[in-house]
């Protein structure tokens, strides 16, 4: 949890709090329901006391800290919508082996290798940004604007490489309950949580901005 602790202006009177579900005057208010299961809902505190003991990095550094969880929030978003991504060119790449067309099979149509070589290309390059992201957290340095970029593209190429292999299923792709559906459902939120597109836009642009007036 977040909360204001002090009186800084802004961002440096937050801080940040572990707080236990079964602490006293925590309410769950409301189970917030989305198109695809998400653990949301409306949180209500009433005289809920928190000890100091569970406070999270120094009072007014709770801004600083939820920052820092985003890069690796965005990173494993990222990650999760490259599985999905994977997991559609699998679907894809095996409904046109198997659907008879013309004489032949889908696969052997050259709009479909087209369509498919476009979803294997928007995987791997995803894959490469979220790889890097991920390693370099792993040497301990600061991926603000790496996380972003892998976030930004691993989400929209995963929504496009789903809407392809979609379209490689028809009518049968959109039918409830088919593998396609869901995983049509499950990303759409993923270009929204831990900041939308438009804000990993933002977030590397200014990086971009800022490392060219310091000459880094």
């Amino acid at each position: 949890v977040f909360a204001r602790t002090g009186e800084q202006p802004g961002s440096r009177g937050i801080s940040a709090f572990i707080v236990d579900a079964d602490s006293p005057g925590l309410e769950i208010a409301e189970r917030i329901d989305v198109m695809a299961p998400h653990p949301l809902a409306t949180l209500h505190f009433r005289g809920c006391r928190v000890p100091k003991s569970q406070r999270i990095g120094a009072t007014g550094e709770g801004f600083k800290i939820a920052m820092r969880t985003l890069d690796v929030f965005r990173t494993s978003v990222a990650a999760a919508a490259l599985g999905f991504g994977r997991r559609a060119l699998q679907e894809g790449l095996a409904q046109a082996k198997s659907r008879p067309m013309f004489g032949a099979h889908l696969a052997d149509l050259p709009l479909a290798q087209a369509k498919l070589a476009d979803m294997a290309c928007k995987i791997d390059s995803a894959a490469l940004l979220v790889y890097r992201a991920a390693w370099l957290r792993d040497q301990g340095k600061a991926i603000t604007k790496e996380a972003a970029m892998a976030k930004l593209v691993a989400t929209e190429n995963a929504q496009q490489v789903i809407d392809s292999a979609l379209q490689l299923f028809g009518g049968r792709g959109v039918r409830v309950g088919e593998v396609l559906e869901s995983l049509y459902r499950e990303i759409r939120p993923l270009r929204i949580y831990e900041g939308t597109t438009e804000i990993q836009q933002l977030i590397i642009g200014g990086a971009l901005v800022a490392a060219a007036a310091t000459g880094a």
